[in-house]
């Protein structure tokens, strides 16, 4: 070999982010003038850089070039012992190729940043953010989470309360935000909280959000109930004071054979009030040939056969006509679903559940009635069995009822037919509200559309969830 080699020092350490140099002297032991190129190689050839690029050496002549080490602050940048080598290259004699091996030492750091998503959460009984921590220092992270507010307004539910994160890599933690007092009736109020990633022998990183806490029952609902009660009171009250006399009609059992004797002046009482027989008409009896005797055919005369008609179904519409009955003017809705392995529901109406919770029975079809919106549109979100992109697909077309108290149906209770996913639905007037529930998930929040053409959808996206049960409100 024509070429002697020698690395000062062998071995370097380096701060991540930093730099440093090592000094590669070179001899040529040849008997001819030669050139020498230098070429870094291995994990560190990135970051490391050789000047001069190239030496010319006479013979028995000793030259030496510098090896500049400039390892970045980031996750790539491994710590502990890492190799690096050089190739040198002969001009005249190619074939003698020369690799002399080193040893850098890159010195450990440590960041960590932390993102709540989304910062915040809102909710009557819960809320629930995700902690995103990203590791992007150079060794392995472990840490603890752990959640505080001021005044010990919320408990913390924190799944998983510990992580370890490999260099470049990030965890998501699930943190349940549960208030100690529930708000009943009110506005909303904003609680400030704080999830901490913990570290041994460092300070806490503290992540600040905001839980805003609903109201159970809005404000007015609760001033309603204070008139309601008041008006309640005064009645109780008048009635007390002014008690109005009450009369009997009975009178004593007289036995058979006597006689009767009229009051000189009979008492003036208010009739009873009509029971439910009273208000329904009877039945009209069948007549008989001539219309007169009723009899019926002049045998003995036995009471006529009567044939039942079937209830008709009880739909939507028929469930949505009875409340319009009872309150003219007013603004319904009422719907039902069909269930597999059920069948159609009975109707419920204005925000009560339609479907199942935990029976793992998609919803496959929906009928939906309004009185005073002006009629309804509605489509269906099916699933998809040779989806390409992990979605569902749409109804070829919506269904639209123009005029209230009217059954309007999507999706399909055919056993072939596929189930839906999801929903979407609007109105001709005012607005109309849905919440939904996904298989597997908890109830979503409660989501609004005015009047047509805008509309609200309900339910999922993807391809393997289903619609398990819904909230109506107009």
């Amino acid at each position: 070999m024509s070429l002697w080699t020698s690395l000062e020092p062998a071995s370097a350490t380096v701060d991540a982010g930093s730099s440093t140099t090592v000094r590669l002297r070179v001899r040529n032991t040849g008997d001819v003038v030669d050139e020498y190129r230098f070429e870094p190689v291995g994990p560190l050839a990135p970051w490391t850089t050789v000047e001069p690029a190239t030496l010319r050496l006479y013979p028995g002549t000793t030259g030496a070039v510098e090896l500049r080490f400039a390892p970045p602050r980031s996750p790539d940048a491994t710590a502990g012992p890492n190799p690096y080598a050089v190739r040198i290259t002969p001009t005249e004699h190619p074939e003698a190729v020369t690799v002399p091996e080193g040893n850098l030492t890159i010195t450990p750091f440590t960041e960590v940043r932390a993102e709540l998503v989304p910062p915040t959460v809102k909710g009557r009984f819960r809320g629930r953010p995700q902690l995103a921590v990203d590791n992007i220092g150079n060794t392995p992270l472990t840490a603890s989470i752990g959640g505080s507010d001021n005044g010990d307004q919320l408990s913390y539910d924190i799944h998983p309360g510990s992580v370890q994160i490999e260099p470049g890599r990030a965890a998501f933690v699930k943190a349940t935000l549960k208030p100690r007092r529930i708000i009943w009736f009110g506005a909303k109020e904003q609680r400030p909280f704080t999830l901490s990633v913990l570290r041994s022998g460092v300070d806490p990183l503290p992540v600040e959000g905001t839980y805003v806490q609903r109201g159970f029952l809005p404000r007015w609902l609760a001033t309603f109930f204070g008139v309601l009660t008041a008006l309640a009171v005064t009645f109780v009250m008048l009635w007390i004071a002014y008690k109005p006399g009450v009369s009997t009609g009975a009178t004593e059992k007289v036995a058979a054979g006597a006689t009767l004797t009229p009051s000189a002046s009979p008492s003036l009482s208010p009739p009873p009030p009509p029971t439910a027989a009273a208000t329904t008409p009877p039945a009209e009896p069948d007549s008989g040939d001539d219309g007169e005797d009723g009899g019926g055919g002049g045998d003995g005369g036995g009471p006529a056969a009567t044939v039942t008609e079937k209830a008709p179904e009880d739909t939507a519409a028929t469930a949505v006509r009875r409340l319009a009955e009872g309150d003219p003017g007013g603004r319904h809705v009422c719907y039902r679903a069909f269930v597999t392995g059920q069948g159609w529901q009975k109707p419920v109406c204005d925000g009560t559940m339609a479907g199942t919770v935990g029976s793992d029975a998609p919803i496959k079809a929906l009928n939906i009635a309004v009185a005073g919106t002006g009629g309804s549109a509605a489509n269906a979100f099916l699933h998809k069995d040779d989806s390409t992109d992990g979605k569902g697909q749409w109804s070829p077309s919506w269904t639209a009822v123009v005029a209230d108290g009217e059954d309007n149906y999507v999706g399909s209770e055919e056993a072939d037919d596929p189930y839906m996913l999801g929903f979407a639905v609007n109105v001709g007037t005012g607005q109309v509200c849905q919440t939904s529930r996904v298989h597997s998930f908890d109830w979503g929040e409660q989501g609004c559309a005015q009047q047509r053409p805008e509309f609200i959808f309900g339910g999922a996206l993807e391809n393997d969830r289903y619609l398990e049960a819904v909230k109506l409100t107009v």
